[in-house]
Protein backbone atom coordinates (compact mmCIF):
# COMPACT_ATOMS: atom_id res chain seq x y z
CA UNK A 1 0.00 0.00 0.00
CA UNK A 2 0.90 3.66 -1.13
CA UNK A 3 1.46 5.44 2.35
CA UNK A 4 3.52 8.92 0.89
CA UNK A 5 2.09 11.97 1.38
CA UNK A 6 1.87 15.24 -0.55
CA UNK A 7 4.56 17.77 0.88
CA UNK A 8 2.33 20.25 -0.57
CA UNK A 9 -1.76 21.12 -0.08
CA UNK A 10 -4.04 21.80 -2.81
CA UNK A 11 -7.40 23.59 -2.14
CA UNK A 12 -9.51 20.82 -0.98
CA UNK A 13 -6.83 20.45 2.01
CA UNK A 14 -6.75 23.74 2.69
CA UNK A 15 -10.50 23.83 3.13
CA UNK A 16 -10.38 21.30 5.60
CA UNK A 17 -7.76 23.35 7.23
CA UNK A 18 -9.18 26.51 7.40
CA UNK A 19 -12.68 24.61 9.12
CA UNK A 20 -10.30 22.96 11.75
CA UNK A 21 -8.91 26.09 12.66
CA UNK A 22 -11.97 27.23 13.45
CA UNK A 23 -13.06 24.17 15.40
CA UNK A 24 -10.41 24.13 17.36
CA UNK A 25 -10.06 28.23 17.90
CA UNK A 26 -13.73 27.26 19.41
CA UNK A 27 -12.43 24.92 22.03
CA UNK A 28 -10.22 27.50 23.47
CA UNK A 29 -13.18 29.53 24.30
CA UNK A 30 -15.60 26.71 25.35
CA UNK A 31 -12.98 25.83 27.78
CA UNK A 32 -12.68 29.37 28.89
CA UNK A 33 -15.88 29.01 29.53
CA UNK A 34 -16.06 25.63 31.07
CA UNK A 35 -12.87 26.61 33.53
CA UNK A 36 -15.50 29.02 36.02
CA UNK A 37 -17.24 25.77 37.31
CA UNK A 38 -15.36 22.61 36.55
CA UNK A 39 -12.32 21.35 37.22
CA UNK A 40 -9.29 20.65 34.46
CA UNK A 41 -9.82 16.38 33.98
CA UNK A 42 -13.84 16.53 34.62
CA UNK A 43 -14.02 18.72 31.57
CA UNK A 44 -11.77 16.65 29.66
CA UNK A 45 -13.42 13.58 30.77
CA UNK A 46 -17.06 15.04 29.24
CA UNK A 47 -15.03 16.25 26.09
CA UNK A 48 -13.68 12.98 25.39
CA UNK A 49 -16.09 10.98 26.65
CA UNK A 50 -19.20 12.96 24.60
CA UNK A 51 -17.37 12.70 21.38
CA UNK A 52 -16.66 9.41 21.60
CA UNK A 53 -20.75 8.37 21.59
CA UNK A 54 -20.89 10.88 18.87
CA UNK A 55 -18.75 8.98 17.04
CA UNK A 56 -19.66 5.12 16.89
CA UNK A 57 -23.08 6.59 16.72
CA UNK A 58 -22.04 7.56 12.96
CA UNK A 59 -20.04 4.84 12.53
CA UNK A 60 -22.76 2.22 13.57
CA UNK A 61 -25.06 4.03 11.41
CA UNK A 62 -22.84 3.91 8.51
CA UNK A 63 -22.02 -0.26 9.28
CA UNK A 64 -17.88 1.01 8.95
CA UNK A 65 -15.37 -1.78 9.48
CA UNK A 66 -13.33 -2.02 12.43
CA UNK A 67 -9.59 -2.49 13.58
CA UNK A 68 -9.34 -6.29 14.10
CA UNK A 69 -5.64 -6.37 15.42
CA UNK A 70 -4.47 -5.65 18.98
CA UNK A 71 -2.08 -3.85 17.24
CA UNK A 72 -4.66 -1.19 15.93
CA UNK A 73 -6.56 -0.94 19.38
CA UNK A 74 -3.32 -0.51 20.87
CA UNK A 75 -1.94 2.23 18.54
CA UNK A 76 -5.67 3.53 19.08
CA UNK A 77 -4.95 4.01 23.16
CA UNK A 78 -1.56 5.46 22.45
CA UNK A 79 -3.01 8.13 19.99
CA UNK A 80 -5.65 8.63 22.60
CA UNK A 81 -2.68 9.45 25.29
CA UNK A 82 -0.98 11.44 23.23
CA UNK A 83 -3.21 13.44 21.30
CA UNK A 84 -6.16 13.69 24.13
CA UNK A 85 -5.32 13.00 27.30
CA UNK A 86 -1.94 14.71 28.20
CA UNK A 87 -2.67 17.97 25.94
CA UNK A 88 -6.03 18.46 26.80
CA UNK A 89 -5.37 18.25 30.43
CA UNK A 90 -2.62 20.19 29.97
CA UNK A 91 -3.91 22.94 28.13
CA UNK A 92 -7.68 23.21 30.21
CA UNK A 93 -5.32 23.28 33.50
CA UNK A 94 -3.45 26.38 31.33
CA UNK A 95 -6.52 28.40 30.89
CA UNK A 96 -7.24 28.55 34.40
CA UNK A 97 -4.36 31.39 34.76
CA UNK A 98 -4.12 32.65 31.30
CA UNK A 99 -6.21 33.70 28.75
CA UNK A 100 -8.03 32.05 25.98
CA UNK A 101 -6.47 33.84 23.37
CA UNK A 102 -3.04 33.53 24.97
CA UNK A 103 -3.23 29.59 25.38
CA UNK A 104 -4.02 29.66 21.47
CA UNK A 105 -1.17 31.67 20.56
CA UNK A 106 1.44 29.47 22.68
CA UNK A 107 -0.57 26.67 20.63
CA UNK A 108 0.76 27.78 17.59
CA UNK A 109 4.03 26.60 18.18
CA UNK A 110 3.06 23.12 17.82
CA UNK A 111 5.19 23.02 14.21
CA UNK A 112 7.85 24.17 14.93
CA UNK A 113 8.16 20.91 18.19
CA UNK A 114 6.52 19.49 14.49
CA UNK A 115 9.41 19.78 12.60
CA UNK A 116 12.00 18.61 15.09
CA UNK A 117 9.96 16.02 15.82
CA UNK A 118 9.03 14.45 12.20
CA UNK A 119 13.14 15.02 11.13
CA UNK A 120 13.65 12.47 13.63
CA UNK A 121 11.15 10.04 13.37
CA UNK A 122 9.83 10.49 9.35
CA UNK A 123 12.45 9.70 6.87
CA UNK A 124 10.02 11.69 4.43
CA UNK A 125 9.80 14.97 6.56
CA UNK A 126 13.29 15.72 7.13
CA UNK A 127 14.20 19.62 8.02
CA UNK A 128 15.73 21.77 5.33
CA UNK A 129 17.55 24.90 5.85
CA UNK A 130 14.68 27.17 5.76
CA UNK A 131 12.53 24.97 8.31
CA UNK A 132 15.42 25.08 10.65
CA UNK A 133 15.54 28.71 10.22
CA UNK A 134 11.71 29.04 10.62
CA UNK A 135 12.23 27.14 13.72
CA UNK A 136 14.61 29.21 15.81
CA UNK A 137 12.48 32.13 14.31
CA UNK A 138 9.65 30.98 16.17
CA UNK A 139 10.97 30.16 19.15
CA UNK A 140 12.44 33.37 19.37
CA UNK A 141 8.86 34.71 19.55
CA UNK A 142 7.91 32.09 22.58
CA UNK A 143 10.72 34.01 24.51
CA UNK A 144 9.39 37.30 24.18
CA UNK A 145 5.67 36.41 25.07
CA UNK A 146 7.61 34.71 28.23
CA UNK A 147 9.40 37.89 29.21
CA UNK A 148 10.26 37.78 32.74
CA UNK A 149 7.71 36.41 34.92
CA UNK A 150 5.99 38.10 37.65
CA UNK A 151 3.43 35.21 38.29
CA UNK A 152 5.12 31.73 39.10
CA UNK A 153 1.65 30.32 38.19
CA UNK A 154 0.89 32.51 35.10
CA UNK A 155 4.47 30.92 33.88
CA UNK A 156 3.78 27.37 34.83
CA UNK A 157 0.33 27.93 32.50
CA UNK A 158 2.07 28.74 30.16
CA UNK A 159 4.85 25.91 30.07
CA UNK A 160 2.50 23.64 30.32
CA UNK A 161 0.44 24.54 27.03
CA UNK A 162 3.68 24.42 25.53
CA UNK A 163 3.69 20.69 26.91
CA UNK A 164 0.51 20.65 25.60
CA UNK A 165 1.97 21.29 22.04
CA UNK A 166 4.98 19.21 22.12
CA UNK A 167 2.86 16.18 22.73
CA UNK A 168 0.70 17.00 19.78
CA UNK A 169 3.92 16.95 17.74
CA UNK A 170 4.33 13.44 18.66
CA UNK A 171 0.92 12.05 18.28
CA UNK A 172 1.20 14.21 14.59
CA UNK A 173 3.70 11.63 13.57
CA UNK A 174 3.00 8.80 15.70
CA UNK A 175 -0.57 8.97 14.01
CA UNK A 176 0.95 8.61 10.10
CA UNK A 177 1.10 4.45 11.03
CA UNK A 178 -2.96 4.71 10.48
CA UNK A 179 -2.96 5.05 7.08
CA UNK A 180 -0.85 1.93 6.66
CA UNK A 181 -3.29 0.43 8.37
CA UNK A 182 -6.02 1.20 6.60
CA UNK A 183 -8.30 2.21 9.13
CA UNK A 184 -11.11 5.17 8.15
CA UNK A 185 -10.42 8.42 9.66
CA UNK A 186 -14.15 8.92 11.36
CA UNK A 187 -12.83 4.52 12.98
CA UNK A 188 -9.39 6.29 13.87
CA UNK A 189 -10.95 9.33 15.74
CA UNK A 190 -13.81 7.18 17.54
CA UNK A 191 -10.99 4.76 18.71
CA UNK A 192 -8.48 7.88 19.85
CA UNK A 193 -10.95 9.63 22.32
CA UNK A 194 -12.44 6.29 23.56
CA UNK A 195 -9.04 5.08 24.69
CA UNK A 196 -8.77 8.57 26.09
CA UNK A 197 -12.20 8.43 27.74
CA UNK A 198 -10.79 4.71 29.17
CA UNK A 199 -7.52 6.01 30.48
CA UNK A 200 -9.09 9.24 32.06
CA UNK A 201 -12.17 8.18 34.04
CA UNK A 202 -10.28 6.01 36.75
CA UNK A 203 -7.87 8.99 36.83
CA UNK A 204 -10.69 11.60 36.94
CA UNK A 205 -12.32 9.77 40.23
CA UNK A 206 -9.22 9.34 42.38
CA UNK A 207 -8.29 13.25 41.29
CA UNK A 208 -11.13 15.04 41.24
CA UNK A 209 -13.76 12.36 42.68
CA UNK A 210 -17.55 12.38 41.39
CA UNK A 211 -18.12 15.57 39.56
CA UNK A 212 -21.26 17.58 41.25
CA UNK A 213 -23.00 18.35 37.59
CA UNK A 214 -26.64 19.04 38.86
CA UNK A 215 -25.42 22.93 39.99
CA UNK A 216 -23.25 23.40 36.80
CA UNK A 217 -25.22 26.44 34.31
CA UNK A 218 -26.78 26.25 30.92
CA UNK A 219 -23.88 28.38 29.60
CA UNK A 220 -20.93 25.67 30.40
CA UNK A 221 -23.21 22.41 29.46
CA UNK A 222 -23.62 24.05 25.74
CA UNK A 223 -19.87 25.21 25.99
CA UNK A 224 -19.56 21.56 26.78
CA UNK A 225 -21.85 20.14 23.94
CA UNK A 226 -19.82 22.23 21.37
CA UNK A 227 -16.56 21.40 22.89
CA UNK A 228 -17.36 17.83 22.49
CA UNK A 229 -19.02 17.39 19.41
CA UNK A 230 -17.91 20.03 17.05
CA UNK A 231 -13.80 20.80 18.91
CA UNK A 232 -13.56 16.98 18.86
CA UNK A 233 -15.61 14.31 16.58
CA UNK A 234 -15.89 16.93 13.95
CA UNK A 235 -12.47 18.40 14.30
CA UNK A 236 -10.74 14.88 14.66
CA UNK A 237 -12.58 13.67 11.80
CA UNK A 238 -10.84 16.53 9.46
CA UNK A 239 -7.66 16.03 11.82
CA UNK A 240 -6.90 12.50 10.40
CA UNK A 241 -7.98 13.50 7.17
CA UNK A 242 -5.62 15.99 6.01
CA UNK A 243 -3.35 13.89 8.36
CA UNK A 244 -3.70 11.13 5.78
CA UNK A 245 -3.47 13.59 2.65
CA UNK A 246 -0.84 16.13 3.11
CA UNK A 247 1.38 14.51 6.49
CA UNK A 248 2.21 15.75 9.90
CA UNK A 249 4.29 19.00 8.81
CA UNK A 250 1.14 20.47 7.01
CA UNK A 251 -0.98 19.54 9.51
CA UNK A 252 0.28 21.14 12.27
CA UNK A 253 0.33 24.41 10.33
CA UNK A 254 -3.43 24.85 11.64
CA UNK A 255 -2.33 26.00 14.59
CA UNK A 256 -1.32 29.28 13.04
CA UNK A 257 -5.07 30.06 12.16
CA UNK A 258 -6.37 28.59 15.26
CA UNK A 259 -5.43 32.05 17.62
CA UNK A 260 -7.30 33.81 14.87
CA UNK A 261 -11.02 33.22 16.02
CA UNK A 262 -9.85 32.23 19.74
CA UNK A 263 -8.62 35.99 20.46
CA UNK A 264 -11.66 37.01 18.69
CA UNK A 265 -14.05 35.04 20.81
CA UNK A 266 -12.32 35.26 23.67
CA UNK A 267 -12.44 39.20 23.27
CA UNK A 268 -15.92 39.29 22.58
CA UNK A 269 -17.13 36.96 24.91
CA UNK A 270 -14.60 36.51 28.22
CA UNK A 271 -13.40 40.00 28.01
CA UNK A 272 -10.19 38.77 27.58
CA UNK A 273 -7.28 41.09 26.46
CA UNK A 274 -3.43 40.69 25.39
CA UNK A 275 -0.49 42.72 25.97
CA UNK A 276 1.27 44.08 22.93
CA UNK A 277 4.31 41.29 23.81
CA UNK A 278 2.10 38.36 22.76
CA UNK A 279 0.83 40.15 19.51
CA UNK A 280 4.66 41.13 18.38
CA UNK A 281 5.84 37.48 19.26
CA UNK A 282 2.93 35.89 17.74
CA UNK A 283 4.15 38.09 14.59
CA UNK A 284 7.38 35.88 14.81
CA UNK A 285 5.67 32.54 15.12
CA UNK A 286 3.86 33.26 11.84
CA UNK A 287 7.04 34.31 10.20
CA UNK A 288 8.92 30.96 11.60
CA UNK A 289 5.61 28.99 10.56
CA UNK A 290 5.29 30.31 7.02
CA UNK A 291 9.54 29.62 6.75
CA UNK A 292 8.68 25.56 7.39
CA UNK A 293 5.55 25.83 5.13
CA UNK A 294 8.37 27.25 2.73
CA UNK A 295 5.88 28.12 -0.05
CA UNK A 296 5.40 31.38 0.73
CA UNK A 297 9.19 32.19 0.49
CA UNK A 298 9.13 29.98 -2.63
CA UNK A 299 7.36 32.40 -4.51
CA UNK A 300 9.41 35.29 -3.36
CA UNK A 301 12.98 34.07 -4.14
CA UNK A 302 11.45 33.38 -8.00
Amino acid sequence: MNTSIKTSMGISEWIMLIILSILWGGSFFFVGVAVSELPPFTIVTIRVGFAAVALWAVIFSLKMSLPTTIKAWKALLIMGLLNNVIPFTLIVWGQIYIPSGLASILNATTPLFGVIVAALFLPDEKATALKVVGVIVGFFGVVLMFGLPDDNQNFLAQLAILGATLTYAFAGVFGRRFKAMAINPIVTAAGQVTGATVLLVPITYMIEGVPSLQTVSNETWMSLIALALLSTAVAYILYFKILERAGATNLLLVTLLVPVSAILLGALFLNEKLDISHFIGMAFIAIGLSAIDGRLWKKFRK
